[in-house]
């Protein structure tokens, strides 16, 4: 059960959250704030599991809000603008709700803060076959095994997956490695990092994978045909 509290500075807004909670089994909805400096204190004094937290507050707003939060607190927040929600995934969100939003669309919100909370929770007690990324303006679940490869473009990477769309993200490929399990995962060049599971062949120094073929790049050739051959 995920212990939260929503704020808002328009009740009807409250109104449907503490509803929609109340349609979930995922959700203890402890209390409901319209003022902002109120839920600020009792977030720092009695720190909860995740935020709704509305962004177009007039006293403060969601994002002033969540920078002032002690706790490096999961939040979900609501807004009517589309162009606050750009700055909300900026601020870690774990999603964003565009008003007027529907249960379904809400559920989807709450199920994926439930996937994170728990993954946080076990992070370094067990070995994960998934991670988390950012992209898309929210949080996205992406599991090892259906990595087919990831491509670097500048500041960027697409992560190819089977059966699945494509997932863009603003990351580095160094960053990229720290998440994948060294095992499983290597860099062959500084444009792709394969899964080792997934090569059909090596041909001298072009990898066959998902129908394609990859070029080892001269310095990465050593380690790779290290990690290959053994």
């Amino acid at each position: 059960m995920i212990n939260a509290i929503a704020i808002d500075d328009e009740s009807p807004a409250l109104d449907i959250i503490e509803s929609f909670c109340t349609r979930t089994d995922l959700i203890k909805l402890h209390k409901m704030f319209t003022g902002p400096q109120e839920a600020l204190k009792y977030i720092n004094k009695f720190p909860v599991d995740l935020l709704f937290l509305d962004i177009n507050m007039p006293s403060l707003s969601g994002i002033e809000l969540y920078k002032k939060i002690k706790q490096n607190t999961p939040v979900i927040f609501t807004t009517a603008h589309m162009e606050y929600a750009v700055e909300g995934f900026n601020l870690n969100a774990v999603d964003y709700l565009l008003k007027p939003f529907s249960f379904e669309r809400f559920n989807t919100a709450v199920n994926k803060a439930h996937e994170y909370i728990q993954y946080q929770q076990s992070k370094g007690q067990a070995q994960q076959n998934y991670f988390f990324i950012r992209a898309d303006y929210s949080l996205l679940k992406i599991n090892f095994a259906d990595i087919l490869y990831i491509e670097s473009l500048d500041d960027y990477l697409k992560i190819h997956i089977h059966n699945q769309k494509t997932v863009v993200a603003r990351m580095t490929m160094k960053a990229m490695l720290e998440k994948l399990p060294e095992k499983d995962f290597i860099r062959i060049h500084r444009s792709w990092i394969i899964p080792f599971s997934r090569i059909e062949s090596v041909k001298q120094k072009i990898v066959h994978l998902a129908g394609k073929e990859f070029s080892i790049g001269e310095s990465f050739e050593n380690e790779f045909f290290s990690h290959f051959k053994g």
